[in-house]
């Protein structure tokens, strides 16, 4: 039976993964910020779904976790991020400017960096890391969240070379436009949501179960040989070279 760790694992694309895992008879333990997501996610799939409610972005929060993380991790799933500008308004200053992209780097860099670091010494042979990132760091316009994605991106070609010598794979999921998520909050009107469609070769939406089934095919066996890759799913609506 497979430990897996899923940060982020309370709601949207993080719940989806922790559900395929637990679907498949393994045992799945999610992380987050927000305790009381985790546990109502945790009592909906069931006992092979454990809560631990900690900032993977904060070390000291991290390192107190560790006690209740488990001995062995087969499988690390890098959920944890969003883009903190959203719903943040235009900073204020160089000091302003300065916050927001330490918000957006400390979300999405700093969380996978340091559960990934703090877990290294607990990660099987022939496991896999597999990180999310997003569309947006393949695409201008997005500011400090693409730039943070993309160095999510950079950081897994280290790590992949860092954890080959124990058969461990590093991946990246880079989803494009995912709906039934809090990623867009309230500010996804029709009309952008139309033209986001548009974009795709499928004409549809991406869902969270398509992202879960991604990470699932790169934390099994059959992807042992795929290792510091960039998977885009994202419908056609960027290609992935």
């Amino acid at each position: 039976m497979r430990q897996i760790v899923v940060t982020g694992g309370g709601t949207g694309i993080g719940r989806a993964i922790a559900e395929a895992f637990a679907e498949r008879g393994d045992q799945v333990v999610i992380t987050g910020r927000r305790k009381e997501a985790l546990e109502e996610t945790a009592e909906r799939l069931g006992a092979s779904v454990r809560p631990i409610a900690f900032d993977a972005s904060d070390p000291e929060q991290v390192e107190a976790a560790l006690d209740s993380l488990p001995a062995r991790v087969d499988v690390l799933v890098n959920n944890a991020g969003g883009n903190t500008d959203i719903g943040a308004g235009t900073p204020s200053g160089l000091a302003g400017v300065a916050a927001a992209w330490r918000a957006n780097l400390d979300a999405n860099v700093l969380s996978a960096v340091l559960v990934t670091t703090a877990l290294r010494p607990r990660l099987a042979a022939g496991g896999a890391v597999v990180s999310v990132s997003s569309i947006a760091a393949h695409r201008g316009g997005s500011g400090s969240y693409g730039s943070a994605k993309a160095a999510v991106e950079a950081w897994n070609l280290t790590i992949a070379q860092e954890l080959g010598k124990d058969r461990i794979t590093a991946n990246i999921v880079a989803p494009g436009y995912i709906e039934s998520t809090e990623f867009f909050r309230d500010g996804m009107t029709p009309e952008r949501r139309a033209a986001l469609l548009a974009q795709t070769a499928n004409g549809r939406a991406g869902t969270p179960q398509d992202i879960a089934g991604t990470v699932l095919f790169l934390a099994s066996p059959a992807a042992s040989h795929i290792t510091g890759q960039t998977l885009h799913v994202n419908g056609g609506a960027l290609a992935g070279r």
